[in-house]
């Protein structure tokens, strides 16, 4: 393992991040799978798993050739941050913008956890989690859906509900 310079190696994984971008615009599954390692996983957002450089080519060229033909995806790096320095996970925001909009719903917008790693022909995407940004208000302990739930245990335990 060698040390990284982590200017130029934090530029390659930006250009990494633009690519991905890039290549989804372009519809060119190929290069869009050429992205990632040979057993990398893509968790979608909606949970599903895909696991290898393979499964990524073949499902994306069925959304590029179908349901998601002309679209853009549309994004922003927001951090790169390494665990070692082969080893690198970034923080992006992206969403897919349909060639009938001009602008991005909020509602599908989606923040991509992606672990890219340094290999033989450069950083590629080892494992990339897309979720849908969907913020939640964390209500106070004592709001009303807090009291509301800490009677509901009660009442469970009480009744011997629940888990045990």
């Amino acid at each position: 393992m060698r040390t990284a310079t982590l200017p130029a190696d934090t530029a390659q994984i930006e250009q990494l991040f633009a690519d991905l971008l890039a290549t989804w615009t372009a519809g060119d599954a190929q290069a869009f799978g050429a992205l990632f390692t040979d057993d990398s996983d893509y968790v979608s957002y909606d949970g599903t798993v895909a696991r290898g450089r393979r499964e990524h080519q073949h499902n994306h060229d069925q959304l590029f050739r179908g349901v998601l033909a002309g679209s853009a995806l549309v994004g922003d790096l927001e951090s790169v941050r390494y665990l070692t320095p082969d080893v690198a996970v970034v923080h992006g925001t992206g969403s897919v913008l349909m060639p009938w909009r001009s602008v991005l719903p909020k509602r599908r917008l989606s923040r991509q956890t992606v672990v890219v790693v340094r290999t033989g022909e450069g950083w590629r995407i080892g494992a990339i989690h897309n979720g849908r940004v969907r913020p939640v208000t964390v209500p106070e302990p004592g709001a009303f859906p807090s009291r509301m739930s800490q009677l509901m245990a009660r009442v469970a335990r009480r009744l011997g509900l629940g888990r045990r």
